[in-house]
């Protein structure tokens, strides 16, 4: 009875790691479309310059950061890049997908890549909700708020704090709109999302401008009786005044700060499902547009705090409402058709590649097989578009922006920890025949490593020759023994780098302060992660040729996901208890459904051809 019990569990264990045959990845149908260099950076920007930089401002600046937003801006902005340089090996690693998914399934494994794909899944719902909401706001901001009038007077929400005092019908209507649009064809809707970025970086250029005409140092130094005549003076409600000066609100305040600015990051890889298919040289496309994003952040911001005192900053209207305040009324509309149309833009771009995400999904049998349903000759996916606008709309109509931001960071911060984690174990495992009809039995067998001890397949080796092969190698290439030395290490490091995370993000004073207690936890642990960093480091990396290759390994995906972990701490627990709801149900989808009627189980032939979602 025991070894039929352990049988099971190993091979329910090898559905779990089941690697996907990459020569199961065939091109895109339906959705493709061709676009030039300067179309793939425009992509990459507007989907970037949405609501991260519209509403994730004013709200960080008025109640988090204060004029330090800009620095907040340059600590997510690097933890961005270190995650999009990961991104790009682990890319390079699959011929003809782009995709983290599938990626993820082809190299690392099924849960593995259901995990990945269902938490940006999370991510490009919220982000349709969030810019659905600020949307309205800005758009009521030009009409005198009557919109929020009316909606708090005939529909408020008498209902938890992550629900919004009213539901906005408004927002509702207007993601449907676009999954309608973007239903009737790709072609259709792509002519008006570069249009609206054009114009979005137009109105962008004007604001730096203007804001740096109109701006005022002695906003970066403001004091105590600032505030108290600001307070004499405007009737409206101001953020709170910290301690004043450029970082008002310490270095908890710069931390905290950086991780909700994060979500202004999120859209660097919305161009990765067009790279591959129009320009394969050019991966370096969406590091031009991160810096791109980052150099706009960074003069908006800046400019923003020098025009207005940033607890004066209106919280769901910034831009346009700064113009009113330093005396250019007129102004105020130009900036609003910008918004407007970049938040548009915003919206196209998220809408596109999630439902090329969930069709991909569901043809692989992890999500229920008919939303990959097609129609037409175009072979537009109409179910994953219209199904998951639905749950979008529907996440507008009931949450506030400011509540459920904080989510979609985590759930991407996760997600691309997840991609710096398998670029790091990956670079130090044997050569691996992708081929799914071609696989040996070594490779079947290394599947099933990471639910495995490290330590299994010697079970002849003494205790010194164990340690010895930590320090000093067998071999100068990789082997079964030292890929699985890899893994218990980088599983060991994820669980360090996540305690010191906490205790860094709980007692930031006490540690620097010098507590006794905490400041020796925090170094056992640093000189615990440089011990096992360096028994990852000693180890031979596989010769495999790739396009790119992260430098500085293992340093720099650890790098990535410290900071990803650092920046997750800083979530509030009402964050964490929405994120465990969605990620269980995504299991209770997977263990229900997705086991039983994966492509993969069950080798059968996919629904059609496209497989290359973001």
């Amino acid at each position: 009875m025991s070894r039929m019990v352990r049988q099971y569990v190993r091979q329910f264990g090898q559905k779990l790691v089941h690697r996907r045959g990459a020569d199961t990845i065939k091109e895109p149908d339906g959705l493709k479309i061709h676009l030039s260099t300067t179309e793939l950076v425009f992509l990459g920007v507007g989907r970037n310059l949405g609501a991260g930089l519209y509403i994730v401002l004013g709200a960080v600046a008025k109640y988090i950061a204060g004029p330090a937003i800009v620095i907040c801006f340059l600590v997510a902005g690097l933890s961005s890049l270190l995650s999009r340089l990961c991104y790009v090996e682990f890319d390079a690693r699959v011929p003809r997908s782009s995709s983290a998914y599938v990626c993820s399934y082809v190299m690392m494994g099924q849960l593995w890549a259901f995990v990945v794909g269902w938490n940006i899944i999370l991510l490009f719902l919220i982000a349709i909700a969030c810019t659905a909401r600020a949307w309205r706001y800005a758009f009521d901001s030009l009409i005198g708020d009557r919109i929020s009038q009316k909606l708090e007077e005939t529909v408020p929400l008498h209902a938890p704090y992550f629900l919004a005092t009213d539901a906005d019908f408004f927002a509702l209507g207007l993601v449907l709109l676009l999954a309608v649009l973007l239903a009737l064809g790709v072609p259709e809707s792509a002519w008006v999302y570069r249009a609206f970025t054009g114009i979005n970086l137009l109105v962008l250029s004007f604001i730096i401008v203007s804001g740096f005409i109109k701006g005022d140092l002695h906003n970066w130094k403001l004091t105590e009786q600032d505030y108290a005549l600001a307070a004499a003076v405007f009737s409206y409600s101001l953020g709170p005044p910290g301690a004043g000066g450029f970082v008002p609100f310490d270095f908890e305040g710069v931390v905290q700060g950086a991780a909700m600015c994060f979500y202004a990051f999120v859209g660097f890889a919305a161009i990765a499902a067009r790279e591959r298919g129009d320009l394969k040289p050019q991966r370096s496309i969406s590091l031009i547009s991160l810096l791109m994003c980052f150099l706009a952040y960074f003069a908006v911001s800046a400019a923003l705090t020098l025009m207005v005192p940033y607890y004066q900053i209106h919280h769901h209207s910034p831009l346009p409402e700064a113009f009113l305040h330093v005396g250019w009324g007129p102004a105020r509309y130009v900036v609003a058709v910008g918004v407007l149309c970049a938040l548009t833009s915003s919206l196209l771009g998220d809408m596109f590649p999630m439902s090329r995400l969930i069709r991909a999904m569901a043809e692989d049998g992890l999500l229920f097989r008919g939303l990959a349903r097609v129609y037409g000759h175009t072979k537009i996916p109409v179910v994953a578009i219209m199904s998951s606008g639905s749950l979008a709309g529907i996440m507008a109509l009931l949450f506030e922006f400011s509540h459920i931001a904080n989510l979609m960071a985590v759930a991407s911060l996760l997600a691309y920890s997840m991609v710096s984690f398998s670029v790091l174990v990956l670079r130090y495992q044997p050569g691996q025949n992708l081929s799914k009809s071609e696989k040996t039995e070594e490779e079947t067998e290394m599947e099933i490593v990471p639910v495995g001890s490290p330590l299994d397949s010697v079970p002849e080796a003494g205790t010194s020759n164990i340690l010895k092969s930590l320090w000093f190698p067998t071999s100068t290439t990789p082997t079964r023994k030292s890929a699985q030395i890899v893994y218990g290490c980088a599983f060991l490091l994820v669980l360090l780098l996540s305690i010191l995370s906490l205790v860094l993000a709980q007692w930031p004073r006490r540690v620097f302060s010098g507590d006794p207690a905490l400041t020796t936890v925090a170094v056992l642990l640093l000189l615990l992660i440089t011990g096992v960093t360096a028994i990852i480091w000693r180890q031979p990396q596989s010769p495999r040729p790739l396009t790119f290759r992260v430098p500085a390994l293992p340093v720099l995906p650890l790098v990535s996901i410290f900071v990803n972990l650092s920046l997750m701490m800083q979530m509030t627990s009402g964050t964490w208890i929405l994120f465990g709801i969605w990620n269980a149900i995504g299991f209770a989808i997977y263990f229900g459904y997705g086991v039983r009627h994966s492509l993969e189980e069950n080798n059968e032939p996919p629904a059609s051809t496209s497989q290359t979602p973001d």
